[in-house]
């Protein structure tokens, strides 16, 4: 055998063994099956986090304001985006365009029964109440509203849901077209505000600060606050999920984003006035325009921001969506994963919470 064969064959017995080392030790492919598995997960370069420009998303708007999310995230860069309403939202996630995205429950659940429990997980609450069904001044009772015509954010989302399970239990029905003995207009929020002011609209059933600007600064008055409507007042408005994918391949990600959450929650408790302007501020720097302070300050009296996902309203909230048509009947179990979040708030020598049906 010829010297320069000798040191061919040597050669390639080195890249063999460097090949075999490098994948014993892991390439990118592992870094992403060890997140999977829970191991030393690898960090993702970018989070892109959803959110609507609405006082019931405070935290959300709060922890970008205040750069409670990238502080936390750390070297992973925060991107994030709004939306006007929940499935607007879920189709973002469903496309990766994001990440996870702070959202009502009714678009999670829908999302939850078209990938058959595949497409995400609630990692954590958000907000509780602030929603409800504001109307003319000449309406008085449920029966009064057969013929009118009332706005919601979006088919389907949260608010939209509420206000036809609400007709429904009163003998009243509205279709997804806008017939019925009621018409429901789904529409952008801003829409519904200029609609109602000019009388086009009889009323409208939308979350914070809607809710408060409809009735301070178009004489609207409150025929069905939500929280009346639930055990203790409490229901979910808000919490936050995130893409089963990214939450496989970063779950040390999705942990830093929950310390800002978590890090958000505790500043709207501990300094409730600098939490409204920082809402505020950023509010304006997404519309150009802040809110009022009376109105600000009615959204912030009507919301309970917390990290309970209040599991159990989330569960009436399917069961309603299935009472009006809107969802085929589906199996809840296994959309939450708490686990992340429970870490954390035991850490902090708080109470965890539970995902439990009731």
């Amino acid at each position: 055998m010829s010297s320069r064969t000798v040191r061919a064959l040597a050669l390639a017995a080195t890249a063999l063994i460097t090949a075999t080392a490098l994948t014993a030790c892991g390439g990118d492919d592992d870094k992403d099956t060890a997140a999977a598995s829970g191991g030393n997960a690898a960090e993702a370069t970018t989070l892109k986090l959803g959110y609507f420009p609405n006082i019931t998303h405070a935290p959300a708007l709060i922890g970008v304001n205040k750069n409670f999310f990238q502080d936390a995230l750390g070297s992973t860069k925060l991107e994030a985006k709004t939306f006007n309403a929940g499935p607007a939202a879920i189709e973002a996630l469903l496309s990766g365009a994001v990440d996870a995205t702070y959202i009502g429950p009714n678009p999670a659940i829908n999302a939850w029964s078209k990938s058959k429990g595949q497409a995400l997980k609630i990692i954590a609450g958000s907000t509780s109440g602030g929603a409800g069904l504001v109307v003319k001044p000449g309406i008085n009772t449920a029966a009064d509203l057969k013929g009118k015509k009332l706005a919601t954010p979006q088919l389907g989302n949260t608010q939209d849901v509420a206000l036809r399970n609400y007709l429904k239990e009163n003998g009243l029905n509205a279709d997804a077209q806008g017939g019925g003995d009621v018409s429901v207009l789904p529409q952008d929020n801003a829409t519904t505000l200029q609609a109602f002011a000019q009388g086009a609209i009889d009323g409208a059933w939308v979350p914070e600060p809607f809710f408060s600007r409809l009735q301070l600064e178009s004489g609207g008055k409150v025929l069905v606050n939500e929280k009346d409507l639930w055990p203790g007042g409490q229901f979910v408005t808000t919490h936050l999920i995130v893409s089963q994918d990214f939450l496989k391949k970063y779950p040390g990600t999705v942990k830093k984003l929950l310390q800002g959450h978590l890090k958000t929650l505790d500043y709207i408790k501990s300094d409730n006035a600098g939490a409204q302007k920082a809402a505020n501020d950023q509010i304006k720097a997404l519309s150009g325009k802040p809110l009022k302070d009376n109105v600000l300050a009615a959204s912030f009296k009507n919301l309970n921001f917390t990290a309970d996902p209040i599991a159990s309203s989330l569960f009436t909230s399917a069961q309603h969506a299935q009472d009006v048509g809107l969802l085929k009947p589906v199996d809840l179990k296994g959309i939450y994963d708490l686990g992340p979040l429970n870490e954390l708030l035991k850490a902090a020598g708080q109470p965890e919470v539970s995902d439990a049906a009731a």
